[in-house]
């Protein structure tokens, strides 16, 4: 950080001069930049991993949830993964500059609308310095200079790896100020980022449901919501017991931390006898507390009896809701009541239900017969992502380049007037 520059805002007017540059880079001299960012992020692992090992310290000490805990931590194997992510993302086609549609008027006016950079993308968050790296990989790959607030729980990890970041850019001669970030200035930074309306382009908030709340009602700038998960998983009548079984644990266990792993499991009366006691056996078995509705209860032992607020839960731990329901219906209705849209699944073998939960379930991914974990931006093939939107305008579900744009229309004449 430029040492005289001490307020929000001074950091925020840099960044936007800064995104002026960043909007004319060709796609080679982008990707050039991307792979000396990612080249500077493990040049620095020791570093970062030694900053890490203290913001841990730190939240532990200070009542840091596992689940945040697990989001923070970085070793040499997931700063190695940070930097394969912006690799990836250096090779993803540009997003700018493409021509979405194209028509002549007014007797010969061409008219082309193209895909052009925001500008300055901000972003606030929790707990998670991959969104350090993923995002600023993301605005810059699209043409973009970014603002971070990542929350003093990641205050010293992210330190490291904006400073990493920020020297590449230098080396490579690009103005470093197009990385910023406001973590040393508290929540005073995050609230001057939210008023910047003018400065910053488009905010994208991402970590707990009370954060995303906050920003989405408190903020001026336009918000792309990310919302928490409070995914759930139907299994149908005819669900396949081996489906049924290796789909539920791995969309619980295999990061229970994170938004895409399932929260509630609705399991179909007819099924429940069949499906209840090795499904909730297998959970178990890898540390899972079941919250249960008394159906479940009956069917299987060392259930928690689950209360009305597990239901709208978002555990992000090693705990999952549990309830029978008495048909689709019944689970429609429950996934209306209680889902925050993110992403919701069935398994089943009718294929008439699954054409039904495809059609009837509003959430910005929705999945039959596979684990909810594939909702993820490296899954669909986007590289990073910056994050999942779960709001309908302008863009959801995961979110890679081409939601990093926005568009212009070209009308190139020759003298022509409006008749």
């Amino acid at each position: 950080m430029t040492a005289t520059v001490t307020t929000a805002r001074e950091r925020m007017e840099l960044a936007k001069a800064a995104s002026r540059e960043v909007a004319l880079l060709s796609d080679e001299r982008k990707r050039d930049i991307l792979l000396a960012l990612a080249e500077s992020i493990v040049d620095r692992t020791d570093e970062i991993v030694r900053e890490n090992a203290e913001d841990l310290s730190r939240g532990r000490a200070n009542g840091l949830s596992e689940g945040l805990q697990d989001r923070l931590r970085l070793d040499a194997s997931r700063v190695a993964a940070l930097a394969a992510a912006v690799r990836d993302v250096a090779q993803l086609p540009d997003p700018v500059g493409r021509v979405l549609d194209e028509r002549t008027i007014g007797g010969g006016v061409h008219l082309s609308k193209v895909s052009v950079p925001f500008g300055v993308v901000g972003s606030i968050y929790e707990a998670r310095p991959n969104v350090t790296v993923d995002i600023a990989a993301l605005a810059l790959r699209s043409g973009n200079a970014v603002v971070l607030r990542g929350g003093t729980a990641a205050e010293r990890t992210n330190a490291a790896l904006v400073a990493a970041m920020r020297d590449a850019l230098r080396a490579q001669r690009l103005d470093p100020e197009a990385i910023q970030t406001l973590d040393d200035l508290g929540r005073d930074g995050a609230r001057d980022l939210m008023q910047a309306r003018g400065l910053v382009d488009v905010l994208v908030p991402r970590g707990s449901a009370q954060l995303i709340e906050t920003v989405v009602t408190e903020s001026l700038v336009p918000v792309i919501e990310t919302g928490a998960g409070v995914v759930h998983i139907l299994l149908d009548a005819s669900a396949r017991e081996d489906w049924a079984r290796e789909i539920v644990v791995n969309a619980k266990v295999q990061r229970p931390s994170v938004c895409n792993a399932v929260e509630t499991i609705l399991i179909h009366r007819d099924a429940a006898d069949r499906l209840v006691p090795g499904v909730v056996t297998d959970l178990q078995a890898r540390g899972v507390t079941v919250h249960g509705d008394p159906e479940v209860a009956t069917r299987a032992t060392g259930v928690v009896p689950a209360t009305d607020a597990d239901w709208a839960q978002e555990y992000l731990s090693l705990d999952v809701a549990m309830r029978v329901v008495d048909d689709l219906d019944d689970a429609l209705t429950h996934i209306r009541r209680f889902s925050t849209q993110h992403t919701e699944a069935i398994v089943t073998e009718d294929a008439g239900s699954a054409e039904r939960f495809l059609a009837e379930v509003d959430a910005a991914v929705v999945v039959v017969n596979a684990s909810t974990r594939f909702t993820d931006g490296g899954e669909f093939g986007f590289g990073a992502e910056v994050g999942i939107s779960t709001q309908k305008l302008h863009a959801r579900g995961p979110m890679g380049l081409p939601e990093l744009t926005s568009v212009k229309w070209l009308a190139r004449g020759a003298g022509h007037v409006r008749a």
